[in-house]
């Protein structure tokens, strides 16, 4: 029975060729396959296009998604250049409190080579030898001691080291309150640091503006192929399609990793800036400083070593913030072709 059909759908193709009815099914069935294969696409191509906007309400979706990307980074690149400059100044000043508070131990050493050598010119004058510890107790007595009643051998020369270690003294007291003073600088502008560089992260508001500037320009990509098989004019879809598409390419995670690297730094900065402001003026206070001894030398150490951390840590924030510039620059250079392609 099939054998019939086939002989008669042949004969109506092929006028009863007999040898030639399997080849004539065959042929039928080929061409039958074929249009529906054409049909299929036509019908596939249709309804895909019905689901693809226009190409002028893509490139309009596009214009008010990506523009004014530009303008969000440039105002982080400034912020990222303020802080920049803010920790860079902190370096400045934690520096300059490391250097004043090395220069203010050589003449606090100097101060105790001068009171060795009046303690010699003094053993002949019935004041009694102190221990190395007590220089404190002996400069009292040295205040208190009337020169002039020493003989003449050595009054001049023990005047001349009284007040020559008088005018160290108030040498050390200018340059504690200098190392003081600018171990605050350095707090202030670790605190400032710290803000900015806190704030200057990438919000939910400009991580939205790039998805969505993404997604339209997928939705563009698409459209501009719809509109190219249908002859429509593309340049200008094409150039806005490769410049924005590059914001795909984007991590913007890097901008915040350099800020909360900035900022951390600048906790460091602020908070070994804030102990060694208090350390280096109790060292510097008076009742310390008539007391003398151990107890000073150690406070001016560990003012010293404080001024200098906040130094270091001053440091690592101004290189945080300059790679945070750096990054911002080249998001910046794709913002910025997009956004003059758009234009």
């Amino acid at each position: 029975m099939p054998k019939i059909r086939e002989k008669i759908f042949c004969i109506f193709l092929n006028f009863g060729v007999d040898t030639n009815v399997r080849l004539c099914y065959n042929s039928f069935v080929m061409r039958k396959n074929a249009f529906i294969v054409f049909f299929g696409f036509i019908f596939a191509t249709s309804f895909a296009n019905a689901n693809v906007e226009s190409l002028e309400n893509a490139l309009r979706a596009t214009y008010t998604a990506c523009v004014g990307i530009d303008d969000e980074l440039a105002d982080m690149k400034k912020l990222a250049g303020i802080n920049t400059a803010v920790t860079g100044v902190g370096t400045g000043l934690g520096v300059g409190a490391t250097v004043v508070g090395i220069k203010k131990a050589k003449v606090d050493e100097e101060v105790i080579k001068r009171l060795d050598k009046l303690r010699k010119y003094f053993s002949d004058n019935n004041i009694k030898e102190m221990p190395r510890e007590d220089y404190a107790e002996f400069w009292n007595e040295v205040q208190n001691f009337d020169i002039d009643s020493m003989d003449d051998s050595v009054k001049q020369d023990a005047d001349k080291e009284k007040t020559e270690i008088e005018e160290l003294k108030k040498k050390s007291k200018k340059l504690g309150n200098w190392r003081t003073g600018l171990l605050g600088g350095t707090t202030a502008t670790g605190v400032a640091g710290a803000i900015i560089a806190a704030q200057n992260r990438t919000d939910g508001s400009l991580r939205g503006m790039v998805d969505q500037c993404i997604d339209s320009v997928d939705k563009l990509k698409a459209a501009y192929m719809t509109a190219k098989m249908s002859g429509e004019d593309t340049a200008d879809a094409a150039q806005i399609v490769e410049a924005c598409g590059q914001y795909k390419y984007l991590d913007l995670s890097k901008i915040d990793k350099r800020a909360k690297g900035a900022m951390v730094s600048s906790v460091v900065t602020a908070t070994a800036g804030a102990v060694g402001t208090v350390t280096s003026a109790m060292a510097n206070s008076e009742k310390v400083r008539a007391e003398g001894g151990q107890k000073e030398k150690n406070l001016n150490t560990t003012s010293n070593v404080l001024a200098a951390g906040t130094a270091v840590s001053s440091a690592v924030a101004t290189v945080f913030n300059a790679s945070q510039i750096a990054v911002i620059k080249d998001t910046i250079k794709v913002a910025e072709s997009c956004s003059n392609t758009l234009r």
